[in-house]
């Protein structure tokens, strides 16, 4: 039952960072229409970070 728990809990974090993934490629994107370079910045920062939490998930 714990094996269980442990992956619903998985795989909803994993549906979580699916959709920050999301919601930051529309910000890079507007950024990117805009030339916001620092707004840019910051979206591939938290891109790469969601990036590396799904490694260690193992879900990408």
């Amino acid at each position: 039952m714990n094996t269980s728990k442990k992956r619903d809990v998985q795989q909803q974090r994993l549906n979580v960072l699916r959709l920050e993934m999301d919601y930051e490629l529309a910000v890079l994107f507007e950024a990117i229409q805009t030339k916001n370079n620092e707004n840019q910045s910051k979206s591939k920062e938290k891109l790469m970070n969601i990036r590396e939490e799904l490694i260690k998930m193992k879900a990408l």
